[in-house]
């Protein structure tokens, strides 16, 4: 695979300079992130702000992420809930749940966000079981092979409007292959396998370029009745 041009990044630099400016709120959740040795696969703050964009232009009140992390998504995505409104976050591993809490309070979002820890797929069946209040807008960005599952309980959790947006469906290109040797390619070509003529979802995906290497972003809408 071809190297990234350093350009991809400099670009990044010029619209954070330019549009976004200087965040101690983010940088603060990095830092604490990589002093937890937690990796650094955070979306880019450039894709942070769409995040947030997104979230107020669907005038999201109720929003799902599947993969929290350190929290810094979840912060983004929460900048953009209304007065309100109300984020739920779901983290398989403890201890970065707790790294996500403490950099989700100090951005001053802890009475937006309810954290929920354990294996997604089962959170999830249990947020369908409950009857939860459906969402307005959820984010996937968590364990690729199970995207195909991801997709059927959004889709059980959303209502007519609702935005689902998938990260990392490009891979560099790696999409492409079948064979790839890439474990995490099979769970995103089902993604779009699945997607393809979907009657439900109206969908496209759009190749990123950046900080993040060339990378994807796949946008879903759930259709109106």
């Amino acid at each position: 695979m071809q190297s990234a041009d350093p350009r991809w990044s400099d670009v990044d630099g010029y619209i954070v300079e330019h549009l976004i400016g200087e965040d101690p709120a983010l940088d603060a959740c990095l830092a604490a992130n990589a002093a937890a040795g937690l990796p650094p696969i955070d979306v880019s703050i450039t894709q942070g702000r769409m995040l947030e964009l997104l979230a107020r232009a669907n005038k999201a009140e109720n929003i799902l992420e599947i993969g929290t992390l350190g929290g810094y998504s979840a912060i983004c995505l929460a900048r953009g809930l209304g007065d309100s409104g109300k984020l739920v976050t779901l983290e398989l591993e403890s201890g970065y749940a707790a790294v996500a809490r403490k950099n989700i309070e100090n951005a001053g979002l802890g009475d937006k966000v309810d954290i929920f820890v354990g294996e997604a797929v089962a959170t999830l069946r249990g947020l369908v079981e409950q009857g939860q209040t459906l969402f307005d807008l959820v984010f996937v960005d968590a364990d690729k092979q199970n995207y195909a599952a991801y997709l059927d309980y959004a889709l059980k959790l959303s209502r007519p409007g609702t935005m689902l947006i998938f990260d990392n469906v490009v891979r560099e290109g790696r999409v492409l292959d079948p064979s790839s040797d890439d474990p995490k390619v099979p769970g995103t070509r089902k993604l779009y396998e699945m997607l393809k003529n979907h009657p439900q979802l109206d969908a496209t995906a759009i190749q990123t370029v950046g900080a993040k290497k060339w990378d994807g972003f796949l946008i879903a809408v759930v259709r109106e009745e």
